[in-house]
């Protein structure tokens, strides 16, 4: 089962962009309220609401992109949407407050402090749709752990030649002094924190230039597979198919001269 087809996830995104459309609308006419009464001209008026609360829904979709990313590029980050929600609910606390005050007598009135706090659920309601949205879409329910699990057959395709090429020159008559050597690194790597099913998903990524072992095919596959991935593991992924490959082509060099000394 994909993620497109997992029961609820469609309804659920549906009901989350619905809800951050109804919070920027609020949010919206309230900052053009603003916009108008520190006399930002005409249709300029429009544009205001837009700088400040899309700026904090790119904001936290740039502090999910970025959750590996050192703490000072990440602190940075979250300083300027922590800036530009606190003006967002500012403003529209500020705007309630102001109409509250000019409001005449009659119907239900509220405090100035509860009409300040209530104003201030749009944009916090915004920023919070906009997190869960990108997380759902990042992140694999429950129900999809062993889907998202690579198949036998996934990881047969694109690590076909790799496979092939070393059960072809691995056979019982040729004996290469090396190979115990690099086998003994390959699995140095493997004792690590690397699983094997993630390791099966490395293996499937694209070599990158000089068909060596590339850590960003590695972590666009993963990515592409709606699984998380961090620097550190994809180098140490690098690392070891980089080893089987180099130990797939020792001992094909080593049968090559093997068979042209028979020769």
């Amino acid at each position: 089962m994909t993620p497109a087809t997992e029961p609820g996830t469609a309804a659920i995104r549906a009901g989350i962009a619905l809800l951050a459309a109804f919070a920027f609308a609020l949010s919206y006419d309230a900052l053009r309220q603003m916009a108008v009464a520190i006399h930002i001209r005409g249709p300029l008026t429009y544009a205001f609401p837009l700088v400040i609360d899309g700026f904090i829904a790119i904001g936290v979709g740039a502090l999910l992109m970025l959750r590996t990313a050192p703490t000072r590029s990440r602190a940075y980050v979250w300083a300027l949407v922590g800036a530009a929600t606190i003006t967002s609910i500012w403003a529209n606390a500020l705007h309630a407050v102001r109409l509250n005050q000019q409001t005449r007598p009659g119907g239900l009135q509220l405090d100035d402090l509860t009409v300040g706090a209530l104003s201030a659920i749009a944009p916090l309601a915004l920023a919070g749709a906009v997190h869960l949205y990108i997380v759902i879409r990042r992140h694999p329910g429950p129900g999809r752990t062993e889907e998202a699990e690579p198949s036998a057959t996934d990881v047969a395709h694109p690590a076909a030649d790799v496979a092939r090429r070393a059960a072809d020159v691995a056979q019982d008559a040729v004996k290469v002094a090396a190979a115990p050597a690099l086998s003994s690194e390959a699995e140095t790597h493997k004792s690590g924190e690397v699983s094997a099913e993630r390791l099966a998903v490395a293996r499937t990524a694209p070599l990158g230039r000089g068909e060596r072992a590339s850590r960003r095919h590695i972590e666009s596959t993963f990515r592409a597979r709606g699984l998380t991935i961090g620097r550190k593991e994809a180098d140490q992924m690098k690392d070891i198919v980089q080893a089987e490959l180099d130990e797939a082509a020792s001992r094909q060099q080593a049968e090559t001269s093997a068979t042209n000394a028979a020769a």
